[in-house]
């Protein structure tokens, strides 16, 4: 039986007698994400993570969090990945929404955005939700609360951590390499699709469920 200590700087997990301390966040190589300079200010979520101010926490430590009273999973994706699979019982405001503006510079770059990624991965045009952090504290008034964050590869919660954080949350954490790096089991999963699956889409979604197929051919045979 794991007994959790609803505080991320001090959490600790009690598995069979044995304490099993959380991941400290430490990047192989530089870790650059353009997604920071395009929305800017604050303290990245990348510092935040490696000081240890925002602890980064692997999906099966997470998974057993959840299952303790005080800890609130929020997932920072777009709708439409959420349609697909979602934790059960997660608290979802999108950190990016559909750019719905209709201008001629906007449906050029939404052609360009197309035409190099959307049809390969299906991710829509998008534009950074300027009302994130006021509907994260619509759901989630009290600052002091445990919030885990996750999204689909760990790349935009790492903004949404800042994002938080400026806003005053102090109990933040990270899901390392967000729902893609989980497995079957770690978390209970609504919709019709793998958690680890939501965030793809196009053409890529349908040479992944071509290349499961063959799969499950080759170990029938």
């Amino acid at each position: 039986m794991a007994t959790i200590h609803l505080n991320f700087q001090s959490l600790t997990l009690k598995l069979d007698k044995k304490h099993t301390k959380l991941y400290t966040y430490t990047p192989q190589k530089s870790f650059n994400l353009p997604i920071y300079a395009a929305i800017g200010g604050g303290t990245s979520g990348k510092q935040l993570i490696e000081s240890g101010t925002v602890k980064a926490i692997p999906p099966k430590e997470a998974s057993i969090g959840l299952k303790s009273d005080g800890l609130k999973l929020l997932d920072v994706r777009p709708e439409w990945e959420r349609e697909k699979a979602r934790v059960s019982g997660s608290l979802h405001v999108p950190l990016f929404i559909k750019d719905t503006d209709e201008s001629l510079v906007t449906f050029l770059k939404k052609w360009v955005h197309l035409g190099y990624i959307g049809l390969w991965t299906g991710q829509k045009f998008t534009t950074i939700n300027s009302e994130f952090a006021s509907q994260v504290e619509g759901i989630v008034p009290d600052k002091d609360t445990m919030v885990l964050v996750a999204c689909g590869e760990g790349l935009r919660s790492i903004v949404a951590v800042s994002k938080l954080h400026e806003a005053g949350y102090k109990n933040l954490g990270w899901l390392v390499g967000g729902f893609n790096r989980t497995k079957d089991g770690d978390f209970p999963v609504e919709g019709d699709e793998k958690l680890q699956y939501a965030t793809i889409g196009g053409v890529s979604y349908y040479f992944l469920k071509l290349l499961t197929l063959l799969q499950a051919a080759g170990t029938s045979d």
